[in-house]
């Protein structure tokens, strides 16, 4: 019959004709099945069911797929059988449009390429043919009634090809193919694609007679190509294996191998079952991207977390090779850039950690050609710099708020290579490290600063006196990054005395500092022209009233000295501070002293005075609220168990006192300080 050709499509009365146009849709086919389906029932032909659908899905599908135009569906019941045609208003050759042929050569393959599907029409039909219209070409199949006599008018031979021929070899069944297009994965199975594939394998080598296959993919994930299913007995030296490439996307690749003698039916049905399992291969790919890139979303979250907890320079760099290796890399280099703009390597990692000196020693290397040069291009560029043999990898630079601070290199796995994904994070990677380094370097800065600026505000040593004891211990805030307001002094005065200074002022930080420094050098200007200790209070508030700022100040200070016949007289004035607790000789503890007004509050001030004589090996314990104040949880140390804590001290030199004291109030809870300790110890050394 010539290509053209269409079947007689005038209905008789018992004949049930349906004519319905359909959109260009996904639920065309499944429109057209219904219709079908209708059609047949009316006409009592489900004996034809299992083909007619299968050959209309196709046809229909095969139209909404490449003609993307609206759809003419015909399906008329009659006495010979089922006659479906489906039209599209697509414009261009009929060629275009091609039908698979019935029983013919191995050259099949060339004409099945566009639509496999017409192969199952040939296969199933009674006939089918080509119809080209001035609107749109169109696609017919006959299904005979079973037992009705042949109408060679109704339904002329199948359009074959030029040039081919029949040849022997049995058909698949329609329930053997019917079977191959509905088996589907296990939607329940934590991974279904092996034994689905193992199933189309099997059931394809069945329909063509094949002695052995087998199904290889590649996922690209440095684990090589891996056998995903086989059917029969494995491929001998000399075999001609059919091989068709499984339709994928990088990094996925694999092929289908079976071992089938040639057939009219081996290739394109070894292709059907390629594109089926294909399907669910890339969403089997789809899917593992979604999980890696959610992956690495939780590892870069983790990464910044870990990276933030630390505010070391040097540990926030051996950090980051940790990080890297072995999940991004075999190996990784942090290197930082100095104040000359040189490299200098800060950590390096290795997933074989024997091979740790070997990458050392390449690292170290100069010249045009080494990894060092490739580092200075990448941190001179600030852009991604592939590094060559025998370390395969990239380097990126660290970048922080504009700076250049070295350059991350990263070496790839031996059997993996970065992908685009994998690039993405490690230079998400750079960027967190960089600022990490960055706010490291700062806040070491600003420790150094605090440090400098608390040293400043205490005596280097405290003065060693004949009979006198003087013994500190100072503990800053957790945060050694800030500046605190607590401080001591000893100044020697005029008269041959000595003024010990126990101090604390409001809040924390440089203002805080400010303030300390101010009150520590107005105490010891005043105390040094000889103004009386009230006088010098009374000034000293005034100076902090004028300057404002809302910042006050309490102070406890003891005029001491000297030791007359055993005995230490001490002149005691509180402005606001707590008071000092007072440890005998022979182990009674109490506290001493009358309370007075803060400095820098009020206009006038009240600071009376407290003779407190001290005995032989009688000590006299100033201290902050940092030790009163420590919490655990919501309770507090409080000055009843300092008391209790330095009672059992008495007759210990200063040193010891203080010490014991330090360590006490610091065990007293697992935190770190919120504030500030000090604690001063005055002693009666006279024997």
């Amino acid at each position: 019959m010539a290509a053209e050709a269409g079947p007689a499509t005038e209905s008789g009365p018992d004949d049930h004709v349906r004519r319905v146009r359909l959109p260009a849709d996904r639920r065309t086919p499944a429109a057209a099945r219904a219709i079908v389906r209708s059609v047949l029932a009316e006409a009592d032909l489900e004996e034809l069911l299992n083909e007619a659908l299968l050959l209309t899905t196709e046809l229909s599908t095969n139209a909404v797929e490449h003609a993307r135009t609206e759809l003419d569906i015909e399906v008329i019941a009659d006495a010979t059988g089922l006659t479906v045609t489906v039209s599209d208003f697509a414009t261009g050759h009929n060629e275009e449009l091609t039908a698979g042929p019935r029983n013919v050569s191995p050259d099949i393959g060339e004409v099945s390429e566009r639509g496999r599907g017409l192969l199952l029409v040939d296969h199933f039909a009674s006939s089918w043919g080509t119809t080209h219209l001035s609107t749109g070409k169109g696609v017919w199949f006959h299904l005979d009634r079973p037992g009705a006599p042949v109408d060679g008018a109704r339904h002329p031979e199948p359009y074959r090809p030029t040039g081919t021929s029949a040849v022997g070899g049995s058909a698949p069944s329609v329930g053997a193919m019917t079977a191959l297009m509905q088996v589907a994965p296990d939607s329940y199975a934590d991974d279904p694609l092996p034994d689905f594939a193992a199933e189309l394998l099997a059931r394809v080598a069945e329909m063509v007679g094949a002695a052995g296959g087998a199904i290889r993919l590649d996922r690209g994930d440095g684990t090589g190509e891996q056998l995903l299913a086989r059917y029969g007995r494995p491929p001998r030296p000399g075999d001609e294996l059919l091989r068709v490439p499984l339709a994928v996307n990088r990094p996925y690749s694999g092929e289908l191998e079976l071992d089938a003698a040639p057939s009219a039916y081996a290739r394109p049905l070894a292709a059907l079952m390629v594109e089926r399992l294909s399907l669910h291969l890339e969403n089997d790919r789809l899917r593992r991207a979604d999980v890696r890139r959610q992956t690495w979303l939780t590892f870069l979250a983790e990464a910044s977390e870990l990276l933030a907890q630390s505010l070391d320079v040097e540990l926030t760099m051996a950090l980051i090779p940790q990080l890297v290796v072995p999940r991004l890399g075999q190996w990784c280099a942090v290197h930082t850039t100095d104040e000359w703009g040189r490299l200098r390597l800060a950590a390096a990692s290795h997933a074989d950690e024997s091979v740790l000196p070997q990458l050392h020693a390449v690292l170290a290397e100069t010249g045009p050609e080494s990894v060092q040069a490739r580092l200075r291009e990448a941190s001179r560029s600030g852009s991604q710099v592939p590094l060559g043999a025998p370390m395969d990898g990239f380097a990126v630079p660290l970048v922080a708020r504009g700076q250049r601070l070295g350059t991350l290199a990263v070496g790839r796995h031996q059997r993996h290579r970065h992908d685009s994904d994998e690039v993405a994070v490690l230079e998400d990677v750079a960027r967190r490290a960089a600022l990490a380094i960055e706010n490291a370097r700062i806040h070491a800065e600003r420790r150094r600063v605090a440090q400098t600026l608390q040293q400043s505000l205490l005596p280097p040593a405290l003065p060693v006196v004949e009979g006198i004891g003087f013994a500190a211990e100072y503990v800053p805030t957790g945060d050694d990054a800030e500046v605190g307001g607590d401080f001591y002094d000893v100044v020697p005065l005029p008269d041959g005395r000595w003024l010990v200074v126990v101090g604390d002022v409001s809040g924390k930080g440089v203002q805080a500092a400010a303030v300390t420094g101010l009150v520590r050098d107005v105490i010891r200007v005043l105390v040094s022209d000889g103004r009386p200790l009230p006088e010098a209070l009374a000034r000293l508030n005034d100076t902090l009233v004028e300057r404002g700022g809302g910042r006050y100040c309490t102070l406890a200070l003891a005029a001491v000295g000297p030791v007359t016949d055993g005995r230490l007289d001490v002149s005691l004035h509180l402005a606001g501070h707590d008071c000092p607790v007072l440890v005998r000789g022979d182990g009674g503890a109490a506290f001493v002293g009358s309370g007075g007004t803060a400095l820098g509050l009020l206009d006038a001030i009240a600071s009376p005075a407290t003779p407190v004589p001290l005995g032989p090996g009688d000590a006299l314990i100033f201290y902050t609220d940092g030790v009163t104040e420590r919490r655990r949880g919501r309770e507090l140390f409080g000055t009843e168990r300092l008391r209790d804590a330095a009672a059992p001290l008495a007759g210990y030199p200063a040193e010891v006192v203080a010490a014991r004291l330090r360590s006490t109030a610091i065990g007293f809870s697992a935190e770190s300080p919120r504030d500030d300790i000090a604690i001063l110890v005055l002693r009666n050394d006279a024997v």
